[in-house]
Order: C-alpha cells, then structure tokens, then sequence
C-alpha cells in the first residue's frame, strides 16, 4: 500500500486513517477497506495505470445521474487512486436479483443520441475506444470487435487462423446485427457476477464499469460470462423492459469482444472460445 496515496486520501479527508485492510476480487488495482479517526470507513483503490481511476470515476458518475441504479459515491479521485464510499453489502435473494434486474432495465432506457462516450475507458487492462457514432453497427465492429483484432495483430498473436475467421465474419456482420437497431442505452459495459453488489437494504450497486452509450444487449450478453446471473434477474429486466426478438441469435457476437479481449488480457486459455464464437455465425 503507498504511503503516498494514505497521505493525499488523510489529506483529503481531513482525517487521520487508522485502520487499511485488504481487500480481494480485482487483477488490476489494489483495493483496500480503510478505516478513518471518527470510524468512517471507505473504499479505496491504487496502484492502476494511466487515466484509469478517473475514468471509472466519469463512468460511476454517469450511472449515478440516470437516477435509475445505485453505485457508490466517488468521494476522491486522482491518477494515483480512487476512493469510494464504503458499501455494506447483504445477502444476495430471489428478490434483491428480481429487483437489480428491473434497475438495470431502467438505466438502459437511459438513453443518448449517439453511440459511444465523451472519453475513451478500459475494459479490463485493455483501452475501451468509445469515439462517438450515429451508426451502432459501426461503432460496435470498429471499436470493439476490429480494436481486439488489432491489438492481437499488435501483440503478435494474431494467428492464420483468427485472421481468417475475422475476415469471415465481416462479410456477415451486418447481417447479424439487421432488425436490432434500438436508441444507445447507458451501459456499464463490463458487467459480470463480480461487478455488482447487494447493499444491507437489499438494493443492487453497480462498481467497476466501463461505461459508455450502446446497445443493451451488449450488457445482458455479458452477463452470460463466468456463471452468468440468476434467472430472477432476468426475469426482473424482462418485465421491466423486454429484449427485442432474436437477441438469443445476437448474443455471441456481444461475448465475442469480452473474450476476444480476455484472449489479448490473459492469453490462450480464451482462443477456443474465440474461435468458437466466430464459428458459430460462419459455419
């Protein structure tokens, strides 16, 4: 833990920190539960790279002026860290999942005029380019599917293989997206099992997003990853605000870019499920 850091966060909080206790469930940032002089605790994270912590800060932000879902407040923010408020967490039932999924339905009906966000972001380790777009087919292939793509090329781990089946997939990919066409919602953007919370009264906290302005079932898609979300959740959005027709035939190009990206994060554990996904619309 930087001393560095626990001086600017006393700083600015006018308190002495007592008490800094790790904790887990991020590969990126070193998080830690700290504990002030009158008791107060909060949520803090070091350690990232570039503008990482700020644009976290900008995406919790955004979320919070939907008015739809909770988030923890930024209390702090610098390039160094980010400190939040300090969420209590309760259990995670039926009901808690029904509920967090007629919230995120809401924040999708929180909508833009244009496909992407004022300021690029990360997914993961990853820059998330999110240049503004009238198109949503055309942001979603270059600046999610091409941008993976290339940086495998960049990487030198673009192999005969995935450069084929990319190729391959171009030729069709408007035809997969045809029909969807929808208003660009407000996306968290990296929204698996492990980032969101239940709070003690029950409410679902969206943390660690990557926010920006797109299409909806690029969200639910990735909820699909990793042990997926209960159905109640599913249930819960649904009712509130339904999928549109074929998202079931849509969704594998939506976890192509997450695992795609996992593939360029973590190596070659990800390069069946990959090819996998391409093959599934170029058979």
């Amino acid at each position: 833990m930087s001393e560095l850091v626990l001086s600017k966060v006393s700083t600015l909080l006018h308190e002495d920190i007592v008490g800094n206790q790790p904790h887990g469930g991020g590969c990126i940032a070193d998080s830690r539960i700290i504990t002030t002089s009158t008791g107060m605790k909060y949520f803090l994270k070091q350690g990232g790279t570039s503008n990482m912590f700020v644009n976290e800060a900008n995406g919790l932000r955004e979320i919070a002026l939907s008015n739809t879902i909770l988030t923890p407040k930024v209390v702090g923010v610098d390039n160094d860290f980010l400190l939040l408020d300090y969420i209590e967490q309760g259990p995670k039932t039926s009901e808690t999942l029904f509920d967090l999924g007629c919230d995120l339905a809401r924040m999708h009906q929180f909508t833009a005029a244009r496909y992407g966000f004022y300021e690029d972001n990360f997914i993961g380790g990853n820059p998330q380019i999110n240049t503004m777009s009238d198109s949503w087919a055309d942001f979603y292939f270059n600046k999610r599917l091409k941008y993976q793509y290339q940086l495998s090329k960049r990487k030198g781990s673009l192999t005969p293989e995935l450069q084929s089946k990319f190729i391959a997939l171009e030729k069709v990919f408007h035809r997969i997206l045809q029909d969807s066409e929808e208003k660009p919602s407000l996306l968290h953007g990296d929204l698996w099992a492990g980032n969101y919370l239940i709070n003690k009264n029950g409410k679902g906290v969206l943390i660690d997003p990557a926010v920006y302005y797109g299409h909806r079932e690029a969200d639910i898609a990735m909820t699909k990853l990793f042990g997926g979300f209960s159905p109640e959740f599913y249930q819960g959005y649904n009712s509130t605000f339904p999928l549109k027709s074929g998202y079931e035939y849509r969704e594998n190009i939506y976890l192509l870019y997450h695992v795609w990206n996992h593939l360029n994060l973590f190596g070659t554990g990800y390069y069946s499920q990959t090819i996998n996904l391409m093959d599934f619309y170029i058979r």
